[in-house]
């Protein structure tokens, strides 16, 4: 053989070996009816479709790592990576796309490669909190904590911000709840949630542009195949002498129809604090909610209805007749008013109901590309009951309704490594305050229009390097109709500032009517990179504005529920904040962390402040004014999980946020103290699956506060004496234990029952929360007896 053609042998050998001929091959089926040959093959650099039959052949493909991607419009695309050396033959089965139908949360092919690290509650732990509040359950993620009036009066805290800088999404519908005060909850029963996302920060564009704090998203439990399923959660507690009955019965379909149905129902006296009664402290719940659901190969369509109503009882002693109360209060270290337990509510107190009606529209392009269309209306009902007496002894110091219209259109696109999301939000509220309380209402009439527009995008560089962004544009206009006493229209300089806003003379009062209009612009960019040994890092920068609420526009007086006078400021101007986040995460064989540094610089930052007290015909009250000023923060959450053999496991998380005023250069009021959590575990699945946990919380003393303390007279042998009210300093540090256990047993045919038992404050500890706004009164809830039993059926 010649040179030449010893060569040419040489060349075609080793063009064989680089790059072989391979053939892959094989058939595609699914679980409901599709025409087979429509089906898109995606293999290495080759595009190809099945035959009638599903069968598929693909060939000429080299050795080495191929990428295979399957998809079909309404079905679950297939997207892996495979090792290629010959000839293969691999069947694939298409599965339906279940994610879509009951979308809540944009996820991308994988959830993991997003710039923000999201932290869920999974039902499991959703389910140990039935017989609590939502904000109680989210204090299992690092970094949330709670702000409170009371014990079920609880708002969650991330990253040190609260209120309407944390939007919480309820099936993707914005809770209108009238949010704003620090004493509002949310209206939402748990055990409607099957998962909860809290995405840290301002990356959720998609749902707003003002979650200045971060996002709560909640998910209800639906079915996603063809079968029918229920569950009854039946919780007993000893401090309050009550519990809660939820039962639920969901029917899903691949297609055709499905629904869902909830009920809950919980009633508890007065809780118990280490020692003593915390009087008017019981509550009750009725809630509702189901939706039913048809769904087609091409789109589907959702109706849903939700239904809350809760009475909570307020802590009598919490109730001061002035500011003389109030120095008592916090001098004797002992509420005022203590009796006897008993199951009644009286005055102070609150009656609110919520009701959310949505429907929903999803179409499906083609296999990459939905539409969906969402209207949701939403009233809310809240009454304030004072303690009043005559004509006005049943009648609501503060009686509000609160109406939201809100539209959302959605167009999503996703390529094989590329997403797209746009839309458009419309909103129309309206409040009405009843003028038949006899009291100049807190908040006044107004009505209120919002419009945004968004656009969010993501590409995957290579299968360990991410980025996303987005940007947003929201407009705001709020018109409100309010009677000021001339007086405090002078006093806050309304004269000279707002001299437009003045629509009528009625003697001691102007009739106005204040309007405002925002333009603003919301953006957020990251990248998410995958390191060699299971590290990960996530990193974010988001930027965000928050207008003003109603609250903090135009609170004007005696909020009798809670005691104080609130001073709203027509002059603040939106807060705008720019926040950076990092979370770096490891992954060993049995030990994995995560670390999530974050810095939040805001301007114009909204906050109430005590700025001393006013006298009223009642007596003199404290008074609590809305401000603006420039603040930093910053902080850390940590988490770890450590398997340290197949039946132990620990989890330890801490949280730490430093916030400052820095146009004053003081400490910022209301910021939470560091926090540890440890949690050991023991479990065995031989022994019914048994669990038993016993968890450590140390909350520190809060060192870094400002000083509002004033100075007022009391009558002291019947003479005025001057002496300090120290509303500042916050309470001594604390570390409480709590036990948990549970054990599951087949109960009869596809049945199982889970029977639970915890501990909470197991020594009975006597403290006060910081963040509790009742700390002033009275201790925390003491020990807690509990018992839980489920029937999954």
């Amino acid at each position: 053989m010649s040179k030449k053609h010893l060569v040419f042998f040489w060349l075609i050998v080793l063009c064989n070996t680089v790059y072989s001929q391979n053939t892959i091959s094989g058939k595609i089926t699914s679980q409901g009816q599709i025409s087979a040959s429509d089906i898109h093959i995606h293999i290495g650099q080759k595009i190809s479709s099945s035959d009638a039959s599903g069968n598929y052949h693909v060939n000429n493909l080299p050795d080495g790592n191929t990428k295979i991607y399957i998809s079909h419009i309404g079905y679950q695309s297939i997207d892996t990576v495979i090792d290629l050396k010959n000839n293969l033959k691999i069947d694939f089965k298409l599965k339906l796309n279940t994610t879509k139908l009951h979308e809540v949360v944009i996820q991308q092919k994988n959830s993991n490669k997003k710039s923000v690290a999201e932290q869920q509650l999974k039902l499991e732990t959703i389910e140990k909190y039935s017989n609590k509040s939502l904000g109680d359950a989210l204090k299992e993620i690092p970094g949330v904590s709670t702000l409170k009036t009371g014990n079920t009066v609880v708002k969650p805290i991330i990253n040190g911000l609260y209120g309407s800088r944390v939007p919480v999404l309820n099936n993707g519908v914005r809770l209108e709840d009238q949010q704003w005060g620090t004493e509002h909850a949310p209206n939402f029963d748990v055990n409607a949630a099957s998962k909860i996302t809290v995405i840290k920060g301002a990356s959720g564009l998609q749902y707003s542009g003002d979650a200045i704090g971060g996002l709560v998203i909640i998910e209800p439990l639906n079915a996603k195949k063809d079968t029918l399923f229920g569950k009854t959660v039946l919780n007993l507690d000893s401090n309050g002498k009550g519990g809660s009955l939820s039962s639920g019965i969901h029917k899903g379909n691949d297609l055709d129809w499905s629904w869902n149905a909830l009920g809950t129902f919980k009633y508890l006296g007065d809780k118990q604090g280490a020692d003593y009664v915390l009087s008017n402290t019981g509550n009750r719940e009725a809630n509702f909610s189901g939706d039913i659901k048809y769904t087609a190969e091409k789109y589907n369509a959702t109706a849903f209805y939700s239904y809350y109503k809760s009475e909570i009882g307020i802590l009598s002693a919490s109730h001061t007749g002035n500011v003389n109360d109030l120095y008592q209060s916090i001098n004797n270290k002992q509420p005022s008013i203590v009796n006897e337990f008993t199951y009644n509510i009286k005055n102070p107190k609150q009656d609110v109901e919520h009701q959310i009606a949505k429907f929903n529209f999803d179409y499906y392009l083609n296999e990459s590309a939905s539409v969906t269309f969402q209207y949701a209306f939403q009233f809310n009902k809240r009454l304030e009951y004072d303690v009043r007496r005559g004509d006005y002894k049943n009648t609501a110091a503060l009686d509000l309704d609160l109406k939201t219209h809100s539209i959302n259109i959605d167009y999503k696109k996703n390529g094989h490594d590329w997403n797209l999301k746009s839309g458009l939000s419309a909103n129309t509220q309206n409040n009405y305050a009843n003028p038949a309380t006899g009291i100049r209402p807190l908040i006044p009439n107004y009505d209120k229009i919002d419009f945004g527009a968004y656009v969010i995008s993501g590409y995957n560089f290579s299968d360990s390097f991410s980025v996303d962004g987005g940007l947003r544009y929201d407009f705001s206009k709020i018109d409100a109709t309010k009677y000021y006493q001339k007086s405090r229209w002078e006093e806050r300089g309304y004269n000279e500032t707002f001299p437009e806003f003045i629509a009528g003379d009625y003697g001691t009062q102007w009739l106005t009517k204040p309007d405002f209009t925002f333009h603003n612009i919301s953006a957020s960019v990251g990248f998410h990179k995958k390191l060699e040994r299971n590290w990960d890092i996530f990193s974010n920068v988001s930027f965000a504005s928050r207008n003003p609420n109603p609250s903090e526009f135009f609170s004007d007086g005696l909020h009798h529920s809670t005691g104080v006078i609130e001073l709203g400021d027509l002059n603040l101007d939106k807060e705008q904040s720019t926040k950076l986040s990092l979370t770096i995460q490891k992954k060993y064989n049995g030990f994995s962390f995560e670390v999530n540094p974050y810095f939040n610089h805001i301007q114009d930052y909204i906050f109430l402040k005590p700025v001393g007290f006013e006298t009223t015909i009642r007596g003199a009250f404290p008074v609590w004014e809305y401000q603006q000023t420039n603040v930093r923060l910053w902080g850390m959450d940590i988490q770890t999980h450590w398997n340290i053999t197949n039946h132990w496991q620990h989890s330890f998380s801490l949280a730490y946020v430093n916030g400052k005023d820095s146009s004053n250069d003081e400490p910022l009021i209301d910021m939470p103290p560091l926090n540890l959590n440890n949690k050991i575990r023991f479990s065995k699945k031989e022994w019914h699956q048994l669990i038993l946990e016993l968890n450590s919380e140390i909350v520190s003393k809060q060192n870094r506060y400002p000083d509002n303390n004033f100075y007022t007279n009391i009558i002291k042998n019947n003479e005025f004496e001057s002496v300090l009210v120290d509303i500042s300093t916050p309470p001594p540090a604390y570390h409480l234990l709590h036990f948990y256990t549970e054990m599951k047993f087949n109960t009869f045919k596809n049945a199982t029952t889970t029977i639970a038992f915890s501990v909470q404050n197991i020594f009975n500890f006597s403290y006060r929360d910081y963040l509790n706004r009742q700390r002033f009164f009275a201790d925390e809830i003491g020990r807690s007896f509990q018992i839980q039993l489920k029937f999954n059926y």
